[in-house]
């Protein structure tokens, strides 16, 4: 079976530092485009970043640009995990962050900066970040 499952999420002050990590079981992340989407109560889920299936071109939503950063572990003897470090955050109320990946056999998302839920067929339960003093 494959899983994606989150962890390091909290609550965090403004303009704190959190990362965040996915571990991967039944695949490797390093084979698969992954991608972080959050939803928070009331809103639609949007992307937050997204790395390719080939290479390690990572596209990023503007409100992540220059705070955030998606990474994955693509050694040979390596944990299969991913994760997102974000820092410099504002204020906000919680949002659940998950992590996602595309295992079917059309064309890999994550070819710019548009990420659709749908585009992803394997999510995590996601872990909450609130921001908040």
């Amino acid at each position: 079976q494959v899983h994606l499952v989150e962890s390091g999420g909290g609550l965090v002050q403004p303009g704190g530092s959190l990362r965040l990590t996915c571990a991967a079981s039944g695949f490797r992340v390093n084979y698969y485009a992954v991608a972080w989407f959050r939803q928070a109560p009331g809103k639609e889920r949007e992307g937050v970043s997204c790395m390719g299936s080939s290479d390690d071109t990572t596209y990023y939503a503007n409100f992540a640009k220059g705070r955030f950063t998606m990474s994955r572990d693509n050694a040979k003897n390596a944990r299969n995990t991913m994760s997102l470090q974000m820092s410099s955050l504002s204020p906000e109320g919680p949002a659940v962050y998950s992590c996602v990946t595309y295992l079917g056999a059309g064309r890999p998302p994550c070819n710019s900066a548009l990420m659709r839920p749908s585009d992803y067929d394997l999510w995590g339960v996601g872990t909450q970040v609130t921001v908040s003093s």
